[in-house]
């Protein structure tokens, strides 16, 4: 019986990614500090102008003010190496840190809604041009956020869900800016009302996502794009293997994948060198870094519990 361990760049700890936490640190900092001073003139403009939409987009960028602030600390918390407490150092708290974000932006859909079920059966005055700027000066700072966060979105979850709330309160800028101009030409104040809960549905879909996304990283579940009944498969048909038990795959922070699995061995096959040829499969394959391979000329005990 051998263990063997292969990997390549696994992303942890390594100066790749040490680049990458630093240019999303800057970017999410730029980004934190232009969300949160104008969020107190959001909030200012719609208490004066007495604007429900407008109120709901302050609430959407004070969710993006936080999820920045929560996203910066993760970032930086998570370049933190490893140690004998937490072998796969830190990265983890970027998915902690985007799942909160996620039931952030459930709490505050959910309030502007019934606050605006409330207020469309009992509208009242809005004050449609100041309404209209402070609305216009958000969209600004939203695009120039989206800007600033859209270089590192793909490569962290954490990065993506405060994008995903920037992007929703871009969407939220652009309804209450259409909604000013409705009620300055229309004088129907529900229009207000209305346009908060428009908002707070078309945000709900995209919040479920990034929590379903980040639910699946926590429970330890197979990483979106690889399948793992084909990756079983081609292990089986590397010659020198017999069997495949004890087959696990899962991520840390999303834009990693580990696996581990025992392997069979054929009578005549020799271990060392099944194991490489299974490693390398799976990197040049499946793009599969970091796997621990165990060979084992007869299936240990627990190979009848095949998990995934």
């Amino acid at each position: 019986m051998g263990v063997g361990h292969s990997h390549g760049d696994e992303g942890h700890g390594t100066p790749g990614h040490s680049h990458t936490a630093g240019a999303n640190t800057r970017s999410l900092a730029i980004a934190l500090g232009l969300t949160g001073t104008f969020l107190v003139a959001e909030l200012v403009g719609a208490y004066w102008f007495n604007s429900l939409a407008l109120l709901s987009d302050a609430a959407h960028m004070f969710t993006d003010a936080a999820a920045l602030a929560i996203a910066l600390v993760a970032v930086q918390i998570g370049q933190r190496s490893a140690d004998a407490q937490r072998t796969y150092g830190y990265r983890r708290f970027e998915i902690l840190a985007a799942a909160f974000n996620a039931v952030l932006l459930f709490g505050v859909a959910g309030y502007v809604l019934y606050e605006g079920v409330a207020r469309f059966f009992k509208p009242s005055p809005v004050e449609s041009v100041g309404m209209l700027i402070v609305a216009s000066v958000g969209l600004i700072v939203n695009l120039v956020s989206m800007r600033i966060l859209a270089g590192g979105k793909e490569a962290s979850l954490n990065v993506k869900g405060a994008y995903l709330e920037v992007w929703a309160d871009m969407l939220g800028s652009l309804g209450v800016i259409g909604a000013a101009v409705a009620i300055y030409f229309t004088d129907l104040s529900w229009i207000d009302p209305l346009v908060a809960i428009a908002i707070g549905l078309w945000v709900l879909p995209r919040t479920w996502s990034l929590l379903r996304d980040t639910t699946h990283i926590l429970l330890q579940g197979v990483p979106r794009g690889f399948d793992l009944d084909a990756i079983r498969s081609a292990m089986m048909t590397t010659p020198g293997v017999a069997g495949v038990h004890d087959l696990h795959m899962w991520s840390v922070a999303g834009d990693d994948a580990s696996l581990t699995a025992h392997l069979v061995l054929q009578p005549d096959a020799l271990g060392e060198a099944t194991r490489i040829a299974v490693a390398g499969l799976l990197e040049e394959q499946f793009k599969i870094h970091h796997a621990t391979l165990q060979t084992e000329n007869e299936p240990c005990a627990d190979a009848g519990a095949l998990h995934a």
